[in-house]
């Protein structure tokens, strides 16, 4: 798969709902810096896919992750389940399960510890 459209439309409906979803909020706040990684879709900063990563929609067989490489660092991270290093995650299982409001502030702090 080259970009993140194929890698959502090859999911499973429900799946690929939810990974559409959080598609179009990661975009909005880091338009046009996803590409699929090591298998699945990761928006970066850096010129290169992985240089600056920022965060992860990566599909399960029974849910979506959405993670954000500095995710324990943000202001609030409540909600975020810590991960390794200094990344923390959500797993969707449903469309009705993503705070849009959220994860878009979320993706705003996780940008500024980029810059």
């Amino acid at each position: 798969m080259a970009t993140v459209a194929e890698y959502n439309a090859a999911l499973p409906a429900d799946q690929r709902e939810i990974a559409d979803a959080l598609t179009a909020l990661i975009e909005a706040v880091l338009p046009g810096t996803g590409a699929v990684w090591h298998g699945h879709p990761v928006w970066s900063l850096g010129a290169a896919p992985g240089k600056q990563p920022v965060c992860l929609v990566k599909a399960y067989p029974r849910y979506v992750t959405f993670g954000l490489w500095r995710g324990q660092e943000l202001a609030d991270p409540s909600g975020l389940v810590a991960g390794s290093r200094a990344m923390a995650s959500i797993k969707v299982t449903a469309v009705a399960d993503i705070d849009a409001a959220q994860i878009t502030t979320w993706l705003q702090q996780a940008r500024a510890l980029e810059a």
